[in-house]
């Protein structure tokens, strides 16, 4: 009687706590699911987070290329520019020298040709005038001297048509020299306008050059500022990515762990349907040959142990939670 009494308060006991177990499991199971519905809607998030990134990178690195690309080319545009200017310096200095001196001569015409101007004044406008008819002057000096040879003058006559000859002869001498120093003036005059000429396209390409190259410079840094900031751009993303990665890593092992540990759950849930279907006359005998086929030796000492726990509680003693398990628990009935 006392000992069916302990077998039904045990039978009690272990429905209870059967109950309390099957509670705690239902609300650790609604847990594990809030958590699995909440690191799924995480993962999910992280997955876009990280597409989104990747897809700006691609983007990010396909500008840096065109950036890379459009240097590049500005760089060897910037090259040849550099390159012309130094073979239109090159012109310059070879021109230069020339130039100035030219320059110089012609200056000295300039002055030469004035000076004569000056001596010859107040008749050297009236020459320059005449310089035309040099001509007429010509055959004017050889009428005057065959009315010498030929004619029969008197000697005031001769006095004037010797001196109209003189006067003549003076002109004559003085247009020569001045058509000299002109035609002098005009080769150096002409010669120096076809150098300028050349100069002054020299320097305007000179200007056009360097017009061309400060432009491409700072378009240069233009691009080399944007491609640093390209740069940046990526270096942010690739952390954000990354970020994203390490995250995924930690919710996919807290996503095993919650599979790992339903998996677990299940198939105990399994065996423990399984054990209770066979009956516990069933387990009891499984449980005894499964630990008489493991050894002997244990079993006994099992039995004893029993035994005296059964002794025990039989005298009211408090018994231990090993000694409670030795009694009630499944691979301990008989």
């Amino acid at each position: 009687m006392y000992s069916n009494g302990i077998g039904s308060a045990a039978k009690v006991e272990s429905s209870s706590a059967s109950a309390e177990k099957n509670r705690n499991s239902n609300i650790s199971s609604q847990n594990e699911d809030s958590n699995l519905k909440t690191l799924l809607e995480f993962k999910k998030a992280l997955l876009e987070e990280q597409k989104s990134g990747e897809k700006i990178i691609e983007g990010l690195n396909k500008k840096i290329e065109d950036t890379k690309k459009q240097i590049d080319e500005g760089r060897i545009q910037l090259e040849d520019l550099r390159v012309k200017l130094k073979e239109i310096n090159d012109q310059k200095d070879s021109h230069l020298s020339k130039f100035t001196e030219l320059k110089s001569t012609l200056v000295d015409a300039r002055n030469q040709m004035k000076s004569l101007d000056e001596k010859t004044s107040p008749a050297g406008a009236k020459i320059r005038k005449e310089r035309i008819s040099a001509t007429h002057l010509t055959r004017a000096l050889d009428q005057i001297e065959r009315d010498l040879q030929t004619r029969k003058l008197s000697k005031d006559e001769e006095r004037k048509l010797v001196l109209k000859s003189k006067q003549i002869a003076t002109k004559l001498h003085t247009m020569k020299i001045m058509n000299k120093k002109e035609d002098k003036y005009r080769q150096i005059s002409s010669e120096y306008e076809i150098l300028k000429t050349t100069m002054n396209k020299i320097f305007d390409g000179k200007a056009e050059l360097g017009e061309k190259i400060g432009k491409l410079k700072t378009d240069l840094d233009t691009l080399l500022n944007l491609r640093e900031s390209l740069y940046e751009d990526r270096r942010k993303n690739i952390r954000i990515v990354r970020e994203a990665e390490a995250k995924l890593e930690m919710v996919d092992t807290q996503l095993n762990a919650i599979e790992f540990k339903k998996s677990r759950a299940h198939a105990a849930e399994y065996r423990y349907r399984r054990q209770r279907s066979h009956g516990r006359h069933d387990e009891r005998y499984e449980a005894i040959q499964e630990r008489n086929k493991r050894n002997k030796e244990n079993q006994e000492r099992w039995n004893l142990l029993k035994e005296a726990a059964v002794k025990k509680m039989s005298s009211g003693e408090k018994l231990s939670f090993e000694e409670m398990k030795l009694i009630f628990g499944d691979d301990s009935q008989d």
